[in-house]
């Protein structure tokens, strides 16, 4: 959804996808990102696809569900949810179209259109550990 005023702009941020830019929402994210000091910011380190005990399935898909689950108990743990996050940066083994296709559906499943953070993403050859291949951080704002 292309607009030159922030999505819900009376809340502490607001999302912007200006005309004269490609419209990103199919790709689950806004270009702009507007929030309203003070604010208390939380930075999440980045999050893979592993399970509590370790796991870590061979599957793209699996991986990026597991680690958005990650995300959200990382951000419960410091009193946010998915809608206080403003900027995300993913990681991606082997980025291809199928893969942002993956990406795009989850992130649509768990942020509203039109509400999708800021996205960065950054496809590399490896991750930490053997057999990873997605990696997302975040960056949030509460009042």
């Amino acid at each position: 959804m292309l607009t030159d005023a922030p999505v819900a702009p009376a809340g502490l941020f607001g999302f912007i996808n200006p005309s004269g830019l490609y419209d990103p929402t199919a790709n689950g994210y806004s270009h702009v990102a507007v929030i309203r000091l003070p604010a208390r910011v939380i930075h999440i380190a980045g999050q893979g696809g592993e399970t509590a005990d370790g796991a870590l399935s061979p599957r793209f898909e699996a991986q990026v569900a597991q680690a958005l689950d990650n995300l959200s108990l990382a951000l419960a743990s410091a009193g946010a949810t998915l809608a206080d996050v403003a900027k995300l940066t993913v990681l991606v083994v082997d980025h291809d179209q199928d893969r942002l296709g993956i990406l795009s559906d989850q992130i649509g499943r768990r942020w509203p259109l039109g509400r999708a953070p800021t996205c960065t993403l950054i496809p590399v050859p490896r991750l930490a550990l053997e057999g990873m291949l997605f990696e997302i951080e975040a960056t949030a704002y509460t009042g």
